[in-house]
């Protein structure tokens, strides 16, 4: 029997720019946080040291990891916290060399000395961190956490106890690999939304679950609107220009519109050429991930550096392709889309850190065209062929961001895995299911070989690929 995996573990709402280097530690430390107060030993925290290991040292600084934990241990929460705030928290812990632990008492602490870059690999998986907090009696407590992938964190212990214990599954339909999710749409005579609600009805109600997913979206269609409107740099030293701006401009002119749902209504009322429709997508995608790049709140769909393929696909589907869709589409390709993400995440990996930005684009590409097709009017069969098309053409895709920054090419990734995503799911309405040669879950295995042949330095480490051969200087 099987963990749960639920549309909203899949699909987080969080702060850029990576779910795996930047919402994963950030939770690790939430947890420390709560296994101190659970062991009374919050209020005899004296000093807390972190440990950052493997990709999340190599490529830390450039993915906000050190930021991370510095505002989880403040007790700030991913999913609320105010951005705009973001900076002043972490200017002041650097410049008084103290950190509000748990939002509740100042403790010392210096981000030089006291979140250590170590290089080298702790066994389990290659995003390991440490925290080590020594009491008012010089005891100490030592916890160590592993970010794999999508904001998710997990320790080994937990992992090494699963092997011997089934964890229990509440859903009514258990589903471990498309196969599976295959036959209950056939068993059941159900689309895969319709299988993906009853599991989440199982755990939530109607109104919290409809609720839940309008949330997701709403972040979503905030971020590309703020991403459309935001001009300047980037941070982090690459001087990378926005690019949606500009595009948005070129393509929207000089109408008018007040607020996120006003501007989905005006470019509905704009032209849709082919080459237009190509701008379009792209520049959906492109605004979710500078905001992204820039640590502003995104949803991690699968995960941040992957965050605007989704988006762009879903406000493509709403604004050129059906001008009537609504919040029951906007359900249906949610639940899809997360449905498709979780069987990649069972049966390989959505961690860039193990398998390349195959785990990352590839993964969102594939949840994407599988999420437009059953909305388009696909058949479960049409639905899973349209994921595999789009993760056939993803396979081998390296992670070699410049600088360790989501930039280059991160967000331009994310306007190709977009385009794929629609492409495959043309392709898949267009094709007698029954002909298809290669099935979903022949290629999650051959995603996961190939994550497990790929050279290490081609998995975030920033040791190969475009890593290497642009320098920071050159830009």
């Amino acid at each position: 029997m099987e963990e749960c995996i639920s549309v909203f573990d899949m699909l987080k709402i969080g702060v850029g720019p990576s779910s795996s280097h930047t919402l994963g530690p950030w939770r690790a430390a939430e947890r420390f946080l709560n296994e101190l107060k659970e062991a009374n030993k919050l209020s005899k925290v004296a000093h807390i040291k972190v440990d950052l290991y493997g990709s999340l040292s190599l490529t830390g600084k450039g993915h906000a990891t050190d930021y991370a934990v510095m505002l989880g241990l403040s007790g700030q929460d991913p999913e609320y916290i105010p951005v705009q705030n973001i900076d002043s928290i972490i200017q002041a812990i650097k410049k008084n060399h103290q950190i509000n632990l748990a939002d509740t008492m100042l403790i010392p602490f210096n981000p030089e000395t006291d979140i250590v870059f170590n290089k080298n690999f702790l066994p389990f998986h290659a995003n390991g961190m440490s925290f080590t907090a020594t009491t008012n009696d010089g005891k100490t407590i030592e916890s160590t956490f592993y970010s794999i992938g999508g904001g998710f964190v997990v320790k080994e212990e937990r992992v090494n106890a699963k092997k011997k214990h089934q964890i229990k599954c509440a859903f009514p339909f258990q589903i471990q690999n498309a196969a599976e999710l295959l036959e209950y749409t056939i068993k059941e005579n159900k689309s895969i939304s319709e299988i993906v609600y009853a599991n989440e009805i199982s755990m939530r109600t109607e109104t919290e679950v409809h609720h839940e997913l309008l949330r997701i979206w709403n972040t979503m269609l905030e971020c590309m609107y703020i991403g459309c409107h935001s001009e300047g740099i980037l941070p982090g030293g690459l001087n990378v220009r926005r690019r949606a701006f500009d595009m948005h401009q070129n393509l929207i002119g000089l109408a008018n519109y007040n607020s996120p749902q006003e501007w989905l209504e005006t470019i509905r009322k704009t032209e849709v050429k082919f080459r237009q429709i190509l701008k379009w997508v792209s520049c959906f995608a492109l605004a979710v991930n500078e905001v992204n790049a820039a640590l502003g709140r995104v949803v991690t769909a699968p995960t941040n550096g992957s965050a605007g393929v989704i988006p762009a696909v879903l406000m493509y589907y709403m604004v050129i392709e059906n001008h009537q869709a609504d919040e029951k589409h906007i359900k249906q390709f949610l639940m899809v889309a997360g449905e498709i993400g979780s069987i990649f995440k069972k049966g390989s990996t959505i961690s860039a850190a193990m398998g390349g930005c195959q785990a990352e684009i590839g993964v969102s590409s594939a949840m994407a065209a599988g999420a437009l097709c059953e909305v388009m009017g696909g058949t479960p069969e049409q639905v899973l062929m349209a994921a595999e098309i789009a993760m056939e053409h993803h396979l081998g895709l390296t992670c070699d961001p410049i600088g360790g920054l989501v930039q280059i090419p991160c967000i331009e990734r994310n306007t190709m895995g977009a385009i794929k995503a629609i492409n495959a799911a043309e392709l898949a309405l267009e094709t007698d299911a029954k002909n298809a040669k290669v099935p979903l879950d022949k290629v999650i295995d051959t995603m996961w070989q190939t994550a497990k042949d790929m050279n290490s330095k081609y998995k975030e480490t920033s040791e190969g690929g475009l890593a290497v051969a642009v320098n920071m200087a050159d830009c």
